[in-house]
């Protein structure tokens, strides 16, 4: 089932590549032609085999000053177009994404080492995100406000111009539609710069939305290194917003960056969930639920529920049957239908792994399933992990305050409610959380209380283009999806137009 790669991949890329974008060869979209860049070369590596199947050169700063005034003459194009004509274009970019669906799909899973069967999922949730925002162009209103002088006062959302947006290399095609449709709803352009690691599917999607008619260079893809090419992007003075998707690290770096030029960003950055489990709740749905919380994507997902908070009482039965079902999960090559967990995304991240579960046992940590790496037949030298369940975990350990992203699990038992939010909430994150009980009230009690930007009861990992997403504390700021996550990419403008035949001068009202 699924489909057939041979060696690493190289010949299975080409043939996408050639479908989706017009030819083998591989660069920066600019102005919708693909660039090949000046700067040093990038090796791709497929997570399943650890070998290279496509080497490309960075971008660089000339590409990325041609990128930018690309974006500046398209958003003028585009900005000038009515709202529902952008509308029914973002309606398109939908249908043409659909209609790619299959083989976008497959680029994503041999280059990210994400599951087939994930991919499509993930490009079908593309294809909404463009079709939710789509219904949103000409319904982005403001306010007339009733001041009390006989001015008519009111408010207009206005596009800030050309964005930057910075993706990760966990779910790159996810993200990059999840940046990009409320930056062009809302009259941007946007200049995309995925990591350096899956450039690919990122710079398909762009080509897709161009052959759907949106401008050409309203999206441009710039492809290379963070700290030439995404400096260069967020420094460059076209740029007067940055949205960044990954580490705290690099997060912060970037914050720093936009502060020099004085413009706004937004931060989703890493998660450490606590995903916490009462007595009174449905444990076999709860056991199901801190599975795919942490399993799911190998791990790889900023909302990952890797801290299992489980009360003493069952904390025992809790450990042996999430145990008991990870050791049965299928792990294997992503292109395989049946395959539920396939690789670390890339060297780094499995030597990050292996440390941290490393350290965990050297604190304590017992392993009740996986705690090594997989051996795959066919994927020789792959980041293949196991799925992990540590138990006696101390809430105070590495391998529970930093970010595993990893198919990794730490068990940590409490006694009562108060304890449970107080273990929650001792983390420097606060992006997700959830909380499995068959209390009404204590579920209210628990989701005010949790520090976490997303909050589920009794299920997980529930995310939808219409709901806000977002962190508290090292998780991040500001919000993506939803109408909070397209406000994000507007600047409001107030607007006072005077009424009055022979107007009285207001003293009163001046703005120092």
């Amino acid at each position: 089932m699924g489909f057939e790669v041979e060696g690493n991949g190289e010949q299975q890329v080409a043939i996408l590549l050639n479908e989706l974008l017009g030819t083998s060869e591989f660069g920066s979209l600019i102005d919708g032609e693909l660039v090949a860049g000046n700067g040093d070369d990038v090796e791709l590596i497929n997570p399943a085999t650890g070998q290279v199947f496509l080497t490309y050169r960075d971008a660089g700063e000339g590409i990325v000053a041609a990128a930018a005034d690309a974006a500046v003459n398209a958003q003028k194009v585009w900005w000038s177009m009515t709202a529902t004509a952008r509308g029914q274009l973002m309606w398109k970019c939908g249908m043409e994404i659909r209609a790619a669906a299959e083989s976008l799909a497959r680029l994503e899973c041999i280059s990210a080492g994400k599951p087939i069967r994930d991919c499509r999922v993930e490009v079908a949730k593309v294809a909404d995100m463009f079709a939710y925002y789509a219904g949103w162009c000409d319904k982005i209103m403001g306010q007339v406000i009733p001041i009390p002088t006989s001015h008519l006062n009111y408010t207009r959302h206005e596009p800030y111009g050309v964005v930057t947006q910075i993706t990760p290399w966990n779910a790159p095609v996810f993200t990059g539609g999840w940046q990009i449709a409320p930056a062009i709803c809302a009259g941007n352009a946007v200049l995309l710069k995925p990591s350096e690691l899956t450039p690919l599917s990122s710079t398909v999607l762009a080509k897709l939305l161009e052959q759907a008619g949106i401008p050409r260079g309203l999206v441009n893809v710039i492809n290379g290194l963070g700290h030439t090419t995404g400096t260069a992007a967020i420094t460059h003075p076209a740029t007067k917003k940055v949205v960044f998707v990954g580490s705290p690290q690099t997060g912060a770096v970037i914050a720093s960056l936009s502060a020099q030029r004085v413009i706004p960003c937004v931060l989703e950055l890493g998660g450490k969930s606590a995903n916490i489990i009462f007595p009174d709740a449905d444990l076999d749905r709860a056991v199901v639920g801190a599975q795919a919380a942490v399993f799911s994507a190998a791990g790889q997902s900023c909302v990952s529920g890797a801290r299992l908070l489980v009360h003493r009482d069952i904390y025992k039965e809790v450990v042996e049957r999430v145990a008991s079902a990870a050791r049965k999960l299928p792990v294997g090559l992503p292109w395989n239908e049946s395959v539920m967990v396939g690789p670390i995304n890339n060297q780094k991240q499995f030597n990050h792994v292996r440390s941290l579960v490393s350290d965990g046992i050297a604190e304590g940590a017992v392993v009740a399933a996986g705690g090594k790496p997989a051996e795959i037949g066919g994927g020789e030298h792959g980041y293949f992990y196991l799925p992990t369940v540590l138990a006696n975990v101390k809430n105070n350990t590495r391998v529970a305050q930093e970010e595993i992203f990893g198919p990794v699990v730490s068990v940590i038992s409490f006694s009562d409610e108060e304890e449970a939010v107080a273990l929650a909430n001792d983390s420097r994150f606060g992006l997700a959380g959830a909380v499995w009980t068959a209390d009404v009230g204590r579920a209210h009690r628990m989701a005010a209380q949790i520090n976490a930007g997303t909050f589920w009861v009794n299920s997980y990992k529930a995310i939808n283009v219409m709901s806000p997403f977002g962190g508290f504390g090292e998780s991040g700021y500001g919000r993506s999806s939803g109408y909070q996550g397209l406000l994000e990419y507007t600047q409001t403008k107030s607007v006072w137009i005077e009424t009055a035949k022979n107007p009285a001068i207001q003293f009163g009202y001046s703005i120092q």
